[in-house]
């Protein structure tokens, strides 16, 4: 069974440390704690491969009537 370090998985799945250690707390990816280190299995990174990649588009701000506030 192989072993990765969240270094090692970010790198695979093409993200940074921070997102890999997100992933995990928020328990979408299983790790256990090595001392300092998280080790995830390599088998668990087929939980995350169909993840969609990047930030999820912002919200589109509400459409105003075309009055300005502030000051008359």
């Amino acid at each position: 069974m192989d072993e990765l370090t969240a270094q090692q998985v970010a790198e695979r799945l093409g993200v940074t440390v921070r997102r890999v250690q997100a992933m995990i707390k928020d328990g979408r990816l299983p790790a256990t704690r090595f001392g300092r280190a998280l080790v995830i299995r390599e088998s668990d990174l087929a939980l995350v491969a169909d993840r969609k990649a990047g930030r999820p588009p912002k919200a589109k701000p509400a459409q105003s009537n075309g009055k300005k506030k502030g000051k008359k």
